[in-house]
């Protein structure tokens, strides 16, 4: 419910501050005093449209802070959470209205979008008037709210669910059998390429492990006559090691006697003898090493040819053949198979289709039983509110299969006998509407509803009994849910748990300046205001009397 009003610089209140408690509340005063500015302050901290016009004059901003008690399981929670915004307990909705048209809005001290704001001001305030549009006007919201008469969210929830999940089982389908089609028109292409990649075989890392084999045999053929040229002089039948081992031989034995003169010689020859030998080993085993097939090159590269030509043709790299082989191979598995999952998937789909259909009959049942309990209902509500000879009613309409359903529901009214039924918003006029609003609502009572509704004005136009009748209405309404009530009838008036006076006075040293101001009243005072309601601008004995029996009798 609503708790508490804070209201700063708005039109022509400068600082206002109100407490409100559950049951009804209701606000009066003389004409122009300010009763709708207050309306426009609330509607301003639940979203509505900003307006530069608003901020008082003198000022460069105005605000309001609406502050709120939701239960537990409000709706408002849900939507905070899903918008990262901290619950506190209380709910806190500020709106700042700048005088150059600019607005901003908050929801517990965190910037949010005046749409937010909007969103969440919608579960809170339900505001009803003569030419409101924000609430059972709407025919967008009749559905809903003839489910939550008819305690049908669950059956609705069902619905919405078996739609969504037959919905997605014909995309499903959908795309299967557009696949299952283009595979049907490229499966001989599929076939022959798979069949091509097949054979190639290519294996991942193929193309670089190719290439770096080529590149070496081609560097190993360059040097391989070199190598077998140096061999050859060193091993062949012209190498000089068999030559110059002999004279070595023969040098050792004379160096014995002639050290001093062949040692350095000797050991010379020795050591390049030696080198010699080693020079031919290491040939020896570099040609080992060396050695390959010529026809592996030709073959290497007769693959490698293979590979690139294979990846031109496919516009893809060499390293995505061996994929594209197992996608071609999907993709005509899923050409083989498709018939049976095609079939598979139809039949699902069929099974939901029904399902749903069961589901949504079964709901349209439901609310066409739930629409005449809804209009028995209201209509017993309609005497009393001087509409006996009008009716309320459900008007169905066959729609498309959806996920509300196979129903359009909209409230229809017939003012008199003999005239055109028709919707609520169009058929009805003013004071009519407020009160077909006033019976749907006793009738709705806490379900469905916002925990504190507003209701402006909606005795307008009547008087004595009917005036009495809305306010029992009022008050049967507030024991449910929180309702604020602008009125100007004492019969309105005297069955409020809570009264507030709401007059324009003299700003206290501006003799030229006026403002709106708001006061709880009780006791005596009240006494006063609703014999002024009764008597007009002057209150005699008789309206006094008459007030303070008008309280009495409805405090019974």
């Amino acid at each position: 419910m609503l708790s508490s009003l804070s209201i700063r610089d708005i039109v022509l209140i400068e600082r206002l501050d109100l407490e409100f408690p559950a049951g009804l509340c209701v606000l009066t005063g003389e004409t122009g005093a300010g009763k709708s500015i207050l309306l426009d302050a609330l509607s301003l901290a639940l979203g509505a449209r900003g307006d530069g016009a608003l901020v008082r004059s003198g000022a460069s901003q105005g605000q309001v802070t609406a502050v709120f008690e939701p239960g537990p399981q409000h709706p408002a929670l849900a939507i905070l959470a899903g918008n990262d915004i901290a619950e506190e307990g209380q709910l806190i909705l500020r709106r700042s209205q700048g005088s150059d048209g600019r607005t901003r809005a908050f929801v517990n001290d965190q910037p949010v979008s005046a749409s937010l704001l909007r969103d969440i001001g919608r579960t809170l305030v339900e505001i009803h008037g003569q030419h409101d549009e924000r609430a059972l006007v709407d025919p967008g919201a009749h559905r809903a709210l003839l489910d939550a008469y008819g305690l049908l969210e669950a059956d609705a929830a069902l619905v919405s669910a078996a739609w969504t999940s037959w919905r997605k089982a014909l995309a499903e389908l959908s795309a299967l059998q557009a696949r299952v089609d283009a595979g049907a028109r490229e499966s001989d292409y599929l076939r022959a390429s798979l069949d091509e990649l097949t054979a190639l075989a290519p294996e991942p890392g193929e193309e670089e492990r190719l290439a770096e084999q080529r590149s070496r045999m081609m560097k190993v053929e360059k040097i391989a006559g070199e190598l077998h040229e140096a061999s050859e002089q060193l091993s062949g039948q012209a190498s000089p090691i068999p030559g110059l081992s002999s004279l070595l031989r023969r040098l050792e034995r004379k160096a014995a006697d002639m050290r001093d003169i062949l040692g350095g010689a000797v050991e010379a020859l020795e050591q390049g003898v030696n080198s010699l030998h080693v020079a031919a080993q290491e040939l020896e085993r570099a040609l080992r090493e060396t050695e390959f097939d010529p026809h592996a090159l030709e073959r290497s590269e007769e693959r490698l040819f293979a590979l690139r030509a294979a990846a031109r043709k496919f516009s893809v790299p060499v390293d995505d053949l061996p994929a594209l082989a197992v996608k071609f191979a999907d993709a005509l598995s899923t050409l083989d198979a498709g018939g049976e999952r095609l079939a598979a998937l139809a039949k699902q789909a069929q099974a939901l289709e029904a399902e749903y259909q069961r589901l949504a009959g079964s709901l349209s049942r439901k609310r066409r039983e739930a629409a005449e309990a809804l209009t028995a209902s209201v209509a017993q509500e309609l005497p009393a509110l001087k509409l006996e000879r009008a009716q309320f009613m459900v008007e169905f309409t066959q729609s498309e299969p959806g996920p509300n359903g196979l129903d359009g529901v909209e409230f229809w009214v017939q003012t008199n006998p003999g005239t055109r039924p028709g919707p609520m918003m169009k058929v009805a006029s003013g004071g009519e509407l407020a009160r077909f609003l006033l019976a749907l609502k006793v009738s709705l009572a806490d379900r469905g509803s916002a925990p504190t509704l507003v209701f402006d004005e909606i005795d307008s136009g009547v008087g004595g009994a009917v005036a009495d009748a809305i306010g029992r209405r009022l008050a049967r309404l507030a024991s449910r849910v929180q309702v604020l009530s602008v009125t100007h009838a004492p019969q309105i008036a005297a069955r409020a748990g809570e009264h507030y006076l709401i007059s324009k006075d003299t700003v206290e040293g501006a003799a030229s300046r006026v403002a709106t101001a708001v006061s709880r009243i009780e006791g005596g005072a009240r006494r006063e205001e609703i014999a002024r309601m009764l008597a007009g601008a002057t209150i005699t004995e008789e309206a006094r009397a008459a007030a303070e029996k008008l309280i009495s009798q409805t405090a019974a």
